[in-house]
């Protein structure tokens, strides 16, 4: 596995490559490398050539300073589990590469930045499309792998593709979870056992919903989920909503082709988000 730590070396390595045919894959993350993150270059590397991750604490995207403060960043353990992975460019730059004084990033994403993860965390994703602009001109990918755990970043990402017309495949991978259920997120080393197990109604509830889907109506979904974790001590829920899976609209019926239910939640001072397709 190759570092590189400038967006310019990386670029013309990465040229090069591509003139020779090859075709890149790439998985932007923010480093506290989990099996889920592994499971999107194991993706990669089964459709493409070159497998690029970067790792990046991307300060625009935190609406807390003290988040971004306390973000784990074991980055010798991290670079252990991409060596060891089918990971060939591993993008290491810092704050003074990817950003100058004084710049500015707006893009109109509609609603998709004002709901659910964006009502809650606002500019939240005018950091995340900002990084994810500045990561795909330098790796200048053929694909981009994403976690469905984070379907709404996904939705984002692919709305500033549409609107930039940016030239790269999307792919959203699925979730992968712990044994007993939970998703498997760089915060969750935040958990203490307790929180651990309180942690566990996000995804039954989830799970419950798939399973009843065909029994109840949306409003009864969504009641019979909230019930079930609001009873649970040391959970704060911040939302359990079912929507259209294209727009992540609130739906009110089960007619539109795609319907996906998002849940996020604080458990103590550790928030966790999760998501099931239900249709």
């Amino acid at each position: 596995m190759e570092i590189f730590t400038t967006g310019a070396l990386l670029s013309d390595y990465l040229k090069k490559k591509k003139n020779t045919g090859k075709t890149i894959g790439f998985i932007p993350t923010m480093g506290a490398l989990h099996d889920g993150h592994l499971s999107l270059l194991k993706n990669a590397a089964s459709k493409t050539d070159l497998v690029v991750c970067s790792i990046f604490v991307n300060p625009t995207q935190f609406t807390d300073p003290k988040d971004l403060e306390n973000y784990p960043r074991p980055i010798e353990k991290d670079i252990r589990k991409l060596e060891d992975s089918p990971c060939d460019i591993l993008f290491l730059p810092d704050v003074a590469e990817m950003y100058s004084k004084g710049e500015v990033w707006q893009i109109d994403l509609g609603d998709l930045d004002k709901i659910l993860e964006g009502k809650i965390r606002p500019g939240h994703y005018q950091g995340v499309t900002q990084i994810v602009k500045k990561l795909f001109d330098i790796v200048k990918p053929d694909y981009a792998f994403f976690g469905q755990k984070d379907y709404q970043q996904f939705m984002v990402i692919s709305k500033m593709v549409d609107i930039l017309k940016l030239d790269v495949k999307l792919i959203m991978c699925s979730i992968i979870r712990e044994p007993d259920g939970l998703a498997m997120s760089s915060r969750n080393i935040y958990l203490s056992k307790t929180e651990r197990i309180q942690a566990l109604v996000l995804s039954r509830a989830l799970i419950r919903t798939k399973s009843e889907f065909d029994q109840y109506d949306i409003s009864e979904l969504k009641s019979n989920a909230v019930n079930a974790i609001n009873i649970r001590e040391g959970i704060q829920l911040e939302y359990f909503e079912i929507c259209d899976g294209e727009t992540l609209m609130p739906v009110s019926s089960k007619q539109p082709k795609s319907l996906v239910a998002l849940i996020a939640a604080r458990i103590s001072h550790t928030r966790l988000i999760d998501n099931i397709i239900l249709k």
